[in-house]
């Protein structure tokens, strides 16, 4: 598969900084010449994905932008350049998804049974949760995403302490493909903000909305949760965040806690949250651009009655004609 752009289509932009969904290969880097950027790739590599409906297979890569080829995921969202090979098929083709994700719950010796919930909120109230019929959570890049984990048990004088979360485009625990929110219970992501929770086995936090860099429109948001008895020493909730800086006999004494006053981990997920469509944008961005326009045209008719008005005056006032006054006047 080939693909060919001309470069006057990225004005501003240098072929250095686009890639195709697998940027990491070096076979798969974009070249160009004096007119045209342009790419090689196999139906099979360079990131390209296969989509079918009844009638035909899709090959699909696209063009994007990068600041450093390390990167997997994005905020600036300055390019997407979507092409496809297309060829005809016969049979069906019938697609599965999954919705929002259902309550965990566990038992721990010590702890006995308890839930886990973990839900997305329209903002920093916390008072209605986002309705899990309308899965998957639609969000505009830049916009902020609340999220609650909320621990239920039995037991009383207990914390829920939450050690990491992470982000990946599927969803499965065990993906390649993740970028870190919070780690040993320090905050990763430079946009996160810890909010107050309500009682202690409540977290609450939120970040701002990004998409993976590449050809994935849904995003799955999971962490590592554990519960601890409250007010107790060496719990991993008493310790908090533990940075890289942390001594190694901090480490060695938490491993020789008691299990008595914390439970195990456990993994909880919640999703997907889908990045809005530029389509679905338009729409909103269309009703401004016929407001700013209309506006604007009843600016221009406001300045073309001014004008007409001035260009009357004056020709009103060219036809007043001056006669000297005769003697008995004088």
């Amino acid at each position: 598969m080939r693909v060919e752009v001309e470069k006057s289509s990225f004005h501003g932009l240098h072929e250095d900084h686009l890639r195709l969904n697998d940027g990491a290969n070096i076979a798969c880097r974009l070249r160009s010449n004096s007119t045209y950027v342009f790419a090689d790739m196999p139906l099979s590599g360079c990131g390209t994905e296969l989509e079918e409906d009844g009638d035909n297979l899709r090959f699909k890569n696209e063009i994007t932008t990068f600041d450093n080829r390390t990167d997997v995921i994005t905020r600036k969202h300055l390019l997407e350049v979507h092409f496809y090979c297309q060829y005809p098929k016969r049979g069906n083709v019938t697609l599965a998804f999954t919705v929002h994700r259902p309550v965990v719950s566990v038992w721990d010796r010590g702890f006995g049974r308890f839930t886990y919930h973990f839900e997305f909120y329209p903002n920093d109230q916390y008072q209605a949760m986002v309705d899990p019929t309308s899965y998957p959570v639609v969000y505009d890049i830049w916009s902020m995403i609340y999220m609650q984990i909320e621990a239920t048990s039995s037991v009383n004088n207990t914390v829920l302490f939450v050690e990491s979360c992470r982000a990946s485009p599927y969803d499965n625990q065990n993906s390649q493909q993740t970028y870190s929110i919070i780690e040993n219970g320090c905050k990763v992501d430079p946009t996160v903000q810890i909010h107050s929770p309500s009682h202690p086995r409540q977290f609450r936090f939120s970040m701002k909305a990004f998409k993976f860099i590449g050809m994935f429109d849904q995003v799955y948001i999971s962490c590592t949760v554990l519960m601890c008895a409250a007010g107790e020493p060496n719990t991993r909730s008493s310790e908090g965040c533990i940075s890289s800086t942390t001594p190694a006999t901090s480490l060695h004494h938490r491993r020789k806690r008691e299990v008595a006053v914390e439970s195990g981990r456990h993994f909880v997920s919640q999703g997907p949250l889908r990045l809005k469509r530029s389509a679905e944008s338009s729409e909103s961005s269309a009703l401004h651009l016929n407001l700013n326009l209309v506006f604007i045209a009843g600016c221009l008719l406001a300045a073309v009655g001014m004008i007409s008005a001035v260009v009357l005056y004056k020709a009103r006032m060219s036809k007043v004609k001056y006669q000297p006054l005769s003697a008995e006047e004088r």
